[in-house]
């Protein structure tokens, strides 16, 4: 079993650096151990995607921004194997971002992509998040930051349950992956 962070961000509008919370699960020898969830200020106070995530300019005005959130998060990614994400492309790159805003160091920590690990391991089409949760019995309250992060680390201990292994990658699911997309 792995020590890992999974990571979910809301974001207010198109802009990679537009976080307004993050959602914080660290996992360890196969159990969850802590849980975080994070408002933050964007640079600007455009929101877009208020109708997905319910979130306003009004509820994140008084936060801290990222880079003032940063020192309270740092820990967390302390002693990880890997950081875990659903469409792990979009929270990477949203935490490239936000990190050069802030000109913080990006962690250098490898992300685990929870939607290609669900198809492989169990071939679940969609893949989107609700329906991975549904498939392994799991609650969501799907756009919610920890609500998403706590799903996506369930999803990589139930992988890990199921034979996964972050040590081997996509390894030991990989040809079942590759079959399924080549459907």
């Amino acid at each position: 079993m792995s020590s890992f962070l999974a990571i979910d961000f809301e974001t207010a509008n198109y802009d990679a650096d537009s976080a307004c919370a993050i959602g914080l699960v660290r996992a360890e020898e196969g159990k969850i151990v802590q849980e975080e969830v994070f408002l933050i200020r964007p640079p600007s106070p455009e929101f877009f995607f208020t109708h997905i995530h319910g979130l306003t300019w009004e509820d994140v005005a008084d936060a801290p921004d990222f880079g003032e959130l940063w020192p309270d998060i740092l820990p967390l990614f302390d002693g990880i194997d890997f950081l875990a994400a659903h469409n792990s492309g979009f929270d990477a790159k949203i935490l490239k971002s936000c990190c050069a805003r802030y000109d913080l160091p990006t962690p250098e920590t490898e992300f685990t992509c929870t939607v290609k690990l669900a198809r492989g391991m169990w071939e679940v089409r969609p893949a989107k998040l609700p329906n991975v949760a549904h498939f392994l019995g799991l609650e969501l309250d799907h756009h919610d930051a920890l609500s998403d992060s706590r799903a996506c680390a369930n999803i990589v201990l139930a992988a890990e349950r199921d034979g996964w292994s972050f040590d081997s990658g996509y390894d030991n699911v990989r040809e079942r992956y590759i079959a399924i997309d080549q459907m």
